[in-house]
């Protein structure tokens, strides 16, 4: 390697590392001033607490309204669960006969499903939050997860279509022949074949759904009943008038720790499942 090159390599690994840590640097501030007192956590910028103290931690875990902020973690969990669960039948279901069957209007209907990703969810949550008003639905977690069992996500239709497109047409004359019949192919075959598009839509679903403010917010209500994201925003401006920034900072570390665990143990099947790459 001549030297040039090796100026070149090392300019390029030094900007992606400033560049690293300029991306980090948000996420380190938060971290230190979990630890630092209320009053010094606007007086002191540094990354390093001059006083640690864990109190930001077990004030922000009792919570508000005797509903402590673990509740409001199950809360997340579950409708991440289901959510998950509703995805990943309904978009499989959905995307199987767009990739592996013939039908009348197949391009037809698969163009007017691609639309819909151009169609901005704030555009229908009028009308959705008036007919989730006539279901008696509201201040209950059925919209959030109703919706999911209907392949409403057209992303991961698409996700899973593309990756099912890759797969050998002769794996479903060969199950045909051995008598399998289209949801045999689909349910034994097909699927687990498929299992990087399942994980990346299981790893984009946890992310979204997690971290969702706007849904919970427009139709959950009761303190109980809230999502972490909800809970966060209890912090500011609290009840006594006051906005707890250090429990809040130590809530929100507690909160990612979700997302940090899943991306890094599943960064692998999240990379080949957006490879779209089939069978070799």
């Amino acid at each position: 390697m001549s030297f040039s090159d090796k100026i070149s390599r090392f300019t390029y690994h030094g900007a992606i590392l400033i560049c690293s840590l300029a991306m980090l640097y948000p996420v380190l501030w938060m971290l230190s001033s979990s630890f630092k007192p209320q009053g010094l956590i606007f007086q002191d910028l540094s990354l390093w607490p001059k006083q640690v103290t864990l109190k930001n931690y077990v004030e922000g875990w009792i919570g508000f309204s005797g509903t402590s902020f673990g509740r409001f973690f199950l809360n997340s969990l579950f409708i991440v669960t289901v959510s998950i669960i509703g995805n990943l039948i309904s978009c499989s279901l959905a995307a199987y006969p767009f990739a592996r069957m013939e039908f009348p209007l197949r391009k037809f209907w698969f163009a007017v499903m691609m639309m819909t990703i151009m169609l901005p969810h704030h555009v229908v949550i009028i009308p959705q939050y008036i007919l989730f008003k006539q279901f008696d639905w509201i201040n209950t977690y059925y919209p959030l997860l109703v919706p999911r069992f209907f392949a409403v996500e057209p992303f991961y239709i698409f996700l899973m279509v593309q990756f099912m497109r890759g797969l050998p047409k002769e794996l479903d004359h060969a199950a045909t022949v051995d008598g399998c019949g289209k949801f045999q192919i689909y349910w034994r075959l097909i699927l687990p074949l498929a299992l990087p598009a399942l994980v990346t839509t299981t790893i984009f679903t946890f992310i979204y759904v997690w971290n969702d403010f706007f849904g919970p917010l427009i139709y959950i209500s009761q303190v109980k009943d809230f999502t972490a994201t909800l809970g966060l925003s209890l912090f500011i401006s609290s009840g006594e008038g006051k906005s707890e920034y250090g429990q809040l900072f130590a809530m929100s570390m507690l909160s990612l720790i979700p997302l940090f665990t899943i991306f890094v143990f599943f960064q692998k099947y999240l990379v080949e499942g957006i490879a779209t790459s089939g069978v070799k």
